[in-house]
């Protein structure tokens, strides 16, 4: 199966990416298998986060087959090949760079890049994306991508990223949002393996909600 098929289908089972900004590659592991338990099949690891490109090799050996990994706050595109390199599938950034997501498509990885305007939403279409995440989605609104999702390509999916919460996701969802980007609500430093598995069980089920509605 292509990586653009593993992609579809990992997206299918579950529209939700785990960004797991700050962990650490001595419990990457047990964070990994708290997520996957609890159904999440896309993850990333921030390059800002420590020693990011261990975590990432990490997390894709022990997930294989199970889920998608790779990293975000992708700025640079000889970044992208070190994700290769290490197993890495998804290169995810807070911006719409068409360097990297040109250098992402010619590595034969999935390309989620950040945008913001209905311009840099276009840009990032024409040089390859695989899907869209608006950010911050806390300085934007649902009525506010409805009306991008009235002209973006449809079966283009945009993600929303910032703030989200179980609760929150329903506006979002009827406006027009295939799936979440999921950071600190789900994962931050020092929060247990027993605890990130409850919590993503809660999006996970809201998630399963608001597809079935």
């Amino acid at each position: 199966m292509s990586v653009d098929a593993r992609f579809r289908s990992a997206f299918a089972q579950c529209p939700l990416v785990a960004i797991l900004r700050g962990v650490r590659p001595d419990e990457v592991e047990g964070v990994g298998e708290a997520l996957a338990e609890a159904g999440f099949t896309l993850i990333e690891v921030p390059l800002n986060s420590p020693d990011p490109f261990d975590s990432i090799g990490r997390l894709a050996r022990q997930l294989e087959g199970t889920a998608m990994v790779g990293a975000g706050t992708v700025t640079d595109p000889a970044e992208v090949a070190k994700v290769r390199d290490v197993g890495g599938e998804l290169i995810v950034s807070p911006n719409t760079d068409v360097s990297v997501i040109a250098g992402t498509v010619n590595a034969g990885l999935i390309s989620m890049p950040g945008y913001f305007t209905p311009s840099e939403a276009f840009a990032a279409a024409r040089a390859g994306a695989h899907a869209l995440k608006l950010f911050p989605a806390e300085a934007a609104s649902p009525k506010v991508l409805k009306a991008q999702r009235a002209v973006l390509p449809p079966t283009l999916p945009v993600l929303v990223v910032g703030g989200v919460t179980p609760e929150g996701m329903d506006p979002w969802r009827a406006a027009g949002a295939a799936g979440f980007g999921i950071g600190s609500a789900l994962y931050a430093p020092g929060v247990t393996p027993a605890e990130i598995r409850e919590r993503a069980t809660r999006f996970v089920a809201a998630a399963s909600a608001e597809g079935a509605s």
